[in-house]
């Protein structure tokens, strides 16, 4: 009691305050604020930002009695009968916190929380709380109670960015607030004590209980009927998304347009400045946003990810390499979707492994580094190599083994054997270094298995870097505001091209030429497009992400896809295929980068420097190839760290698709890493005319072109001879004749008697 008898002290000290001398009350009159617009790089609006506050201020009388019983009730059950300090309620709750030993109960009346909120700030103190108090008291003798609830519930934080009771209505509900029902009424109401804990988003079932003892309080109050309580309590909770008239086109990028302007000091020396330029300074800002693109990636995701409900969610990522302008940007599913993680930026704030969509930073340090890449190595399905402390254990994808192999085919292939290697052969630090050069911001941890993309990065900042590569070697920072305008139109920001050569560019074009063969023959063929493209898959550890990130020379486009709240295998039963980054991932590129770039002309790379076989390479006695389907000569000659061409070639040996030579010859001897060419069928070089005579017309032009001859018809009265009367409508004479051996796709003519 010792301890409630010096509570009870206090508050004779607090009430004293009523007449402590503090500063004359008042209310912030700030000048009009101007809202800021957000432009797309056609000019076109994106985004209006009124305020960083979702505020909008209601007079008492468009609030609903229930919102302010509600709120009442719960919060301070005496706010019509106190002076601004509830000595009750005072004594309640010290005598509550004293018996449990800790904060049960809070003895601020509404009054005092508006004044700690808007007037005094949350340092906890008794200074403050003497001040709180005399403030209080002077605005209760200021202001009437209902214009002061009106300033509490026009103020009050309700969670999820909503400020006020107006706000509020809108981000849980979808409804200006006096269509608010008493359940949505009592569970506002609820979140005020605190907002995140009770979040009907993200914690349903405690903002449900949250609601009912609320209403609970207001029938003890008799400010609801015990019938009313029941008709409230049934209720669903319900919370809905974002009412169609407060979206705006790609809002994760919006997000990060104005991050860009909160974070720099160009924009205001503090935070408060720069929030109050950017939501009340009348801005004009000019981005890169192209919209068609932006359509187009979010109509690609939405197709291949096309079961929200089960589908892992997505991010992309696209990018002019030369300007280093973000052209579209989306962060996930669905930013208006409700909830905070709908608001989580999977774009630019989620970092996940990037697999072995790392290796071409790697192969680009060794590259630079003077390491050929027709140099061969051992590429088994497994390998333990031995390190300072401990044996690194490699294997390759589903345990495929591939003899030996060159740098080539073990990027086509991804062979994760052979980069263990090579990342010890050049360096795990020279390597992350090299992707930081490039555009990788996250922080890069430099051990052996940062290879195998161990390390976290997010699609931004993959885009950015393999950009780098598209621009041969030169590393320019991604952009998103071009220009910014104050609100009497003077430019206060304008932006400067930067960029920054990082490799040479003759490795930059032997990387791309490597990256090409990628999408031409290796893990990354569902993202070809019909024009030049370069790319790498990616697959994490237990397929729990995927990547695919790749370009032309005019644009440069990463693709993850992964579950976001936690790391779950994207195989079946959680997803309906085994997701790897050459499958969803490689899909939506594709998909997007052909409706992108429809309407740009084809644009190729430069061609890569011819590859350069090393004095240290031995030579290897080559294969016979000949008779195989050219896949299994292909990964033949790969397992002797040979790399293959084609040659096609009309054949009546073999059928297409087999290799009917090669050269260098079976037996000969070859450098290791060099090219086998291998002469490929593709189909009969000649073929037998068809005997047609006496047949319909009909008849005889089917078997001409079955047996891969053209044909003409030629309507001629046969000359008058036995059984010519017979013979109407029918071939008379054909040339060459039924038998005879010609080229293929030769003509065949037919004569048909008209008769």
């Amino acid at each position: 009691m010792r301890r409630l008898a010096i509570v009870v002290a206090g508050l004779a000290l607090l009430a004293s305050s009523c007449a402590w001398q503090t500063k004359p009350l008042a209310l912030d009159t700030r000048p009009l604020a101007q809202s800021s617009r957000l432009y797309a790089s056609d000019g076109t609006l994106l985004a209006t930002l009124h305020a960083e506050e979702n505020r909008e201020n209601v007079g008492i009388e468009a609030i609903p009695k229930a919102l302010q019983d509600a709120v009442v009730a719960i919060e301070d059950a005496r706010f019509w009968q106190h002076r601004g300090v509830d000595a009750k309620s005072v004594i309640r709750a010290a005598y509550a916190n004293t018996s449990e030993g800790k904060i049960v109960e809070g003895g601020s009346t509404i009054t005092q929380q508006y004044v700690k909120n808007e007037l005094v700030g949350n340092d906890r103190n008794v200074r403050r709380k003497l001040r709180e108090a005399a403030l209080a008291y002077q605005l209760e003798h200021k202001y009437t109670k209902a214009r002061i609830l009106e300033l509490y519930l026009n103020t009050i934080y309700f969670g999820n960015g909503a400020y006020g009771v107006q706000a509020a209505s809108h981000t849980y509900f979808g409804v200006s607030v006096d269509k608010l029902t008493l359940g949505q009424a009592a569970t506002l109401a609820g979140l005020i004590r605190a907002p995140n804990t009770t979040d009907p988003y993200e914690h349903g079932d405690v903002a449900l209980a949250r609601r009912n003892q609320v209403l609970a309080k207001m029938a003890n109050l008799h400010f609801i009927a015990d019938d009313q309580r029941a008709g409230a309590q049934a209720e669903p909770l319900l919370p809905s998304a974002a009412p169609p008239g407060e979206r705006y086109p790609a809002p994760y990028f919006v997000e990060r347009v104005k991050r860009f302007i909160l974070d720099d000091p160009r924009f205001g020396d503090t935070p408060a400045s720069r929030r109050h330029l950017l939501f009340e300074g009348g801005l004009r800002i000019d981005t890169t946003l192209d919209l068609r693109a932006q359509a187009a990636a979010e109509q690609a995701m939405a197709k291949v990810l096309s079961k929200p409900d089960k589908d892992p969610a997505g991010a992309v990522v696209s990018i002019e390499p030369r300007t280093g302008f973000v052209r579209a940007l989306v962060g996930g599913r669905d930013f208006f979707g409700g909830g905070p993680q709908a608001k989580f930026d999977l774009a630019t704030q989620g970092s996940r492994p990037a697999g072995s969509s790392f290796k071409p930073f790697v192969l680009a340090a060794a590259v630079d580094k003077g390491v050929p890449l027709t140099k061969v190595y051992d590429a088994p399905a497994h390998l333990d190599i031995p390190l300072t402390r401990s044996v690194w254990s490699v294997d390759n994808y589903e345990g495929e083994a591939g003899g030996r192999m060159n740098l080539v085919d073990a990027t086509v292939h991804s062979v994760n054997t052979v980069y263990a290697q090579l990342i010890l052969e050049v360096g795990p630090s020279e390597s992350v270094a090299m992707a930081a050069r490039m555009g990788v911001t996250s922080p890069l941890q430099p051990y052996p298995s940062a290879v195998l993309g161990t390390n976290d990065v997010t699609p931004l900042e993959m885009a950015s870097a393999y950009g780098t590569f598209a621009n041969r070697g030169l590393a320019v920072p991604p952009t998103m505001v071009t220009r910014v305008l104050d609100e009497n139109g003077s430019v206060i920001f304008e932006h400067e091209h930067q960029q920054k050569r990082v490799m040479k560019q003759e490795t930059s074009d032997a990387v791309v030429g490597v990256l090409r063969q990628v999408v031409e023959r290796g893990t990354g063929v569902n993202a070809r497009l019909g024009r030049p493209v370069a790319g790498k898959t990616g697959t994490g550890q237990q397929w729990r992400d995927a990547w695919f990130v790749g370009f032309t020379p005019d644009l440069v486009t990463s693709v993850w896809v992964g579950f976001p709240d936690r790391q779950i295998s994207m195989v079946p039963p959680a997803t309906r295929i085994r997701v790897l980054g050459g499958t969803w991932p490689a899909q939506i590129w594709q998909l997007y980068s052909g409706a992108a770039l429809a309407d740009r002309p084809v644009s190729d790379f430069p061609v890569p420097p011819p590859l350069v076989f090393g004095t240290d390479q031995p030579p290897v006695t080559v294969a016979s190839v000949l008779g195989m389907p050219i896949d299994q000569a292909e990964q033949a000659l790969a397992r002797d760290g040979f790399r293959a061409v084609r040659e096609l070639r009309s054949s009546d040996e073999y059928p297409p698709g087999y290799v009917l030579g090669q050269t260098p010859a079976a037996g000969d001897q070859a450098p290791g890493g060099s090219t086998i060419t291998l002469v490929v069928s593709n189909g009969r070089a000649s073929a037998t005319v068809p005997d047609v005579l006496d047949r319909a017309e009909a008849e005889a032009k089917v078997a001409v072109v079955d047996a891969g001859l053209n044909v003409k018809v030629i309507r001629q009265q046969e000359p008058k001879s036995p059984g010519s009367g017979s013979r109407k409508g029918k071939v008379w004479k054909q040339t060459p004749i039924g038998g005879t051996r010609t080229d293929l796709k030769a003509t065949v003519t037919v004569y048909v008697n008209p008769g």
